[in-house]
């Protein structure tokens, strides 16, 4: 039986990834990721959730190889029928921090340089207060952590709300339009993508206002109708 979470989340700390950089800018977009969202929510290599990996792959805060293993870690989401969509803003604010840092290889077999000069650069992050919705779909109940860590930051963050749909309404063959953020990868294999905007961000590009025909699932409450493109699982770049 299908599980559909909408899920609301709000920072307690200025949250920061470099979703571009500008010259001496890095921006935060406040889109978050569905691949970083599924780390934070802890369902990456966890008993739990039956999603350990290899021993080879496994994930800890300091990986041996600091290489991304998406592919072995969200595998095993697909396995046990767990799927996270990005998240998108439902109220935010920017700050912007400067940064600086001066060269000092005091104990390096190396030249010296010549002249003490401070690297300098600027962050732009998303405040604290800022609210964010995102869905989580599963085949059996789900229970979240009430707090998680998201960014380069670890920056706090609450889980301050979350909506359960239990056994939603699965529609067949139905063309439709989906406003929240999507991974493109993880639907055009499963629905017909006809139109959509590009956010462009590492590691995979997202989209929204998505126009999609396929399969979708349909959820009621308070006068509002959700519709989320049923079959997403993860899908990777050859």
């Amino acid at each position: 039986m299908t599980q559909i979470y909408r899920c609301h989340l709000e920072l307690h700390d200025s949250l920061y990834f470099a979703t571009r950089e500008i010259g001496r800018l890095y921006e935060t977009e406040p889109i978050l990721h569905n691949y970083a969202l599924c780390y934070a929510l802890g369902f990456i290599d966890n008993p739990r959730y039956q999603t350990q990996v290899d021993s080879e792959n496994d994930y800890r805060y300091f990986c041996r190889h600091q290489v991304p293993q998406y592919q072995a870690h969200l595998t095993k989401l697909n396995e046990q029928n767990i799927y996270v969509t990005p998240a998108r803003s439902l109220t935010h604010t920017a700050v912007l921090n400067t940064w600086k840092y001066a060269d000092n290889r005091y104990h390096v077999e190396m030249q010296k340089t010549q002249k003490n000069i401070p690297s300098f650069g600027r962050t732009k992050e998303i405040a604290p207060e800022s609210q964010f919705e995102f869905f989580v779909i599963s085949a059996n109940p789900i229970t979240f952590p009430k707090w998680i860590r998201l960014g380069k930051w670890m920056s706090k963050a609450e889980l301050s709300e979350i909506q359960h749909f239990n056994n939603p309404q699965r529609r067949e063959n139905q063309q439709f339009t989906v406003p929240y953020p999507l991974n493109p990868l993880d639907v055009m294999f499963s629905h017909h993508v006809i139109q959509f905007d590009t956010i462009n961000m590492p590691p995979v590009s997202l989209i929204r206002n998505v126009k999609l025909e396929g399969c979708c699932y349909h959820m009621s409450q308070d006068n509002q109708t959700l519709t989320l493109p049923a079959n997403m699982t993860y899908h990777f770049q050859p």
